[in-house]
């Protein structure tokens, strides 16, 4: 939907935001409302503040003020790094590998990192064409949650954003006006799910986005209050169930769209029934973007978008798409059907093998998920033993369960070689925002 314009240097450019000057971008409590024209004042004069460097790190909360960001840095040359977490730790890591970078946020913080830069209360504006970008040129970099190691760096061209864009207004066709659609997501910007629906849709298609960021049941049910017309609600299975399960009526609702992290079917079925509407899930990742989509409330097949190919390995599968430079590969392991839909089954890493029996982490988990009682939980493997033993391990959320219920449960569905062998019962998954569970968290609870 981006224009291509020519530069003084007749290389292909590309405007940062399509549409008509009016349309709504960006939306807020008491009928605040933001347009593309607006945006474009707000991109051009924040630009001419930025510092001059070749990384930002993007920390804004409000999504209105990520949105200029991101635009901003692009407009300047400037590449968003987009790390998994805003923890200290984990944006520390990220600008020690891209010297040079600075930070910037939209508010103050208690120990602010090397070269923070905060915007001011009120957005600067300056009036000039709208912003444009080299259609190849780097602009962002994201980095994966590091939930089965380290996270790993993955660049993102404008012209790769523009073309998986395409694919996802293709993939949510009947849940958005093509005259204008209304969004409200609970997943961070900075997530490359919350970065493909909250930003690159407003930018790039006909949407307009909630600028908060809600978390708990009542500031969803607020922000989603605040849509003039029926919103998708982009969110995770996590942020899904607790909704459910908190009694709150919501407004109607054009659609939710569910990502990063499996959505149990009988979640999606009661969510749908629940909010009288269609619950899809997306299936993608950090390297390649989403790919595609199933109802899951329906459906265990999923549907690949329009122009994506999957190839099986031994060890994974490689993905093929118009918006990807090369294929990708990725660790998951599908089952092709004839007509071309799959079934995801795990990962090689996930897969177990003992005493001539196969099982998989994912599976394990699934059954976990499934006992009365358990709201949240993961199965996983624990570090070698001094025995070189990888022994299996469970985390789980259950009010009023005791280890033994949930596991006497479970051993009606496991094979008790797979069960696990130590069970930890929490208040709450060590998630981070995105809802992803990595790796080392979930051995610090078993330390």
């Amino acid at each position: 939907m981006s224009a291509v314009i020519e530069s003084h240097a007749s290389r292909p450019r590309a405007v940062l935001v399509a549409g008509d000057p009016d349309r709504p971008l960006a939306y807020g409590p008491g009928g605040a409302l933001v347009r593309r024209a607006t945006l474009v004042r707000h991109v051009l004069g924040v630009a001419a503040t930025l510092p001059h460097a070749p990384f930002v790190v993007n920390l804004c909360e409000d999504r209105y003020r990520f949105l200029v960001a991101f635009c901003a840095a692009a407009s300047r040359g400037q590449v968003t790094l987009l790390p998994s977490s805003r923890a200290p730790a984990a944006v520390l890591g990220v600008q020690a590998g891209h010297p040079g970078s600075y930070c910037l946020g939209d508010r103050p913080l208690p120990v602010p990192p090397d070269g923070f830069h905060c915007l001011p209360p009120c957005l600067p504006e300056a009036d000039g064409p709208i912003p444009g970008v080299d259609v190849d040129a780097r602009v962002a970099i994201g980095f994966t949650s590091g939930s089965t190691g380290q996270p790993a760096a993955h660049d993102k061209s404008w012209d790769s954003f523009t073309t998986s864009t395409r694919q996802n207004l293709a993939a949510l066709e009947d849940l958005i006006d093509p005259a204008g659609s209304w969004l409200v997501a609970t997943v961070p910007p900075q997530h490359m799910y919350g970065m493909e629906l909250s930003v690159l849709l407003p930018l790039l298609g006909p949407v307009a986005v909630h600028m908060a960021r809600p978390f708990f049941p009542a500031e969803v049910a607020a922000a989603l209050a605040d849509s003039p017309a029926p919103p998708l609600l982009a969110t995770t299975p996590v942020h899904l169930r607790a909704l459910v399960e908190s009694g709150l009526a919501l407004p109607p609702l054009a659609g939710i769209v569910s990502a990063t992290a499996p959505l149990p079917r009988e979640l999606a079925a009661t969510a749908e029934a629940r909010f009288g509407c269609e619950v899809r899930e997306v299936f993608g990742s950090t390297e390649t973007c989403v790919f595609a989509r199933r109802r899951t409330a329906r459906e265990d097949a999923w549907t690949p978008l329009p122009g994506v190919r999957l190839a099986p390995r031994p060890d994974g599968t490689l993905v093929h798409a118009e918006h990807l430079a090369a294929p990708v590969p990725l660790a998951d392991l599908f089952e092709l059907h004839a007509d071309g839909r799959f079934e995801l089954r795990g990962r090689q890493a996930d897969l177990l093998e003992i005493a001539g029996k196969r099982a998989s982490l994912a599976e394990l988990t699934r059954r976990l998920l499934e006992v009365p009682g358990v709201s949240d939980g993961a199965v996983f493997q624990l570090d070698p033993d001094a025995a070189g033993v990888r022994r299996i391990a469970a985390v789980a959320v259950a009010p009023g369960r005791a280890p033994g219920e949930v596991l006497g449960a479970l051993r009606q569905h496991v094979d008790p070689v797979f069960l696990p062998r130590r069970l930890r019962l929490v208040t709450a998954l060590p998630r981070e925002e995105s809802g992803k569970l990595p790796r080392h968290r979930l051995l610090a609870l078993f330390a």
